[in-house]
């Protein structure tokens, strides 16, 4: 038995038996439950572990392997707030690392560590493909886009003081527990709430578009003709032909030294 009282228990489990009725093997549904568990008490405790081995089966190792594993499973209470600072390449680069730095000795804790008031867990993130806006920060994994040293610690204080913030994209910011049972498979019905792309996001799409508009209002003739002898007829080439980056059609004309012509015996033949 795990060590969550009757009617917390008897809660989980009816939330578990949906999760795991998603998949063909039980087992497969280690990740959401785990994500389930972490939404009741703002990690992966022992007893959620046991609990998650005994719904699925495995061992209690097989399940703290798991959890272990991924950075989005935390093993210690975490904070309402995740503040992640950027500092990939980009970021870093464009004033992550500085933010970064800013926060720590603001808040008074590391990466992957809780204010006093348990209300900011703070820590690096890899690239969360918004470049666009470096550098970025996110709270529970909403985007704060062109962030400041300034605006940063601004953020994190209005955090903890309680009052609203609105993200840059996406929509309203909710807790670190109520962010894990969305991604246990329980939607919170704010998917579409709030813009999912900004100006700088949707610049390549604009200009492919331009781009497309001009070439129909072209000769379709002269921007695809038939392939070249030999040629992948992929259209992407040259007035249409194959790909400039396709292998020739005939090896031994590229190689003179090593000769691709078929011997004889090759073609069942005597010499």
């Amino acid at each position: 038995m795990s060590g969550f009282d009757t009617e917390l228990r008897a809660r989980l489990e009816v939330d578990a038996k949906e999760i795991i009725g998603r998949y063909p093997r039980s087992r497969s549904a280690l990740l959401p439950l785990l994500h389930l568990m972490q939404s009741e008490e703002g990690y992966v405790s022992p007893r959620g572990i046991e609990l998650c081995a005994e719904l699925l089966d495995l061992t209690t190792a097989e399940v703290a392997a798991v959890a272990t594993f991924y950075s989005q499973y935390k093993r210690r209470p975490n904070g309402d707030y995740t503040v992640g600072v950027c500092t990939n390449t980009l970021c870093a680069i464009m004033g992550g690392d500085e933010i970064f730095a800013r926060l720590k000795e603001h808040l008074g804790v590391g990466h992957d560590e809780t204010t006093e008031d348990g209300i900011v867990t703070l820590e690096h993130l890899e690239c969360n493909a918004a470049c666009d806006y470096a550098p970025v920060v996110m709270v529970n994994w909403e985007f704060f886009d062109n962030q400041t040293p300034q605006s940063a610690t601004d953020l994190v204080d209005a955090l903890r003081a309680g009052r609203d913030v609105q993200p840059t994209r996406g929509p309203r910011l909710c807790t670190f527990r109520q962010v894990s049972r969305v991604l246990a498979g329980f939607p919170d019905g704010l998917a579409d709430e709030g813009p999912s792309a900004g100006p700088a996001t949707l610049v390549g799409l604009q200009i492919a578009q331009q781009q497309d508009r001009g070439h129909q209002d072209g000769d379709a003739a002269t921007r695809r003709t038939a392939p070249a002898s030999g040629g992948s007829g992929t259209g992407y080439g040259r007035a249409g032909g194959p790909s400039e980056s396709d292998a020739p059609a005939s090896t031994s004309h590229s190689d003179p030294d090593h000769d691709a012509t078929p011997s004889d015996k090759e073609k069942g033949t005597e010499a």
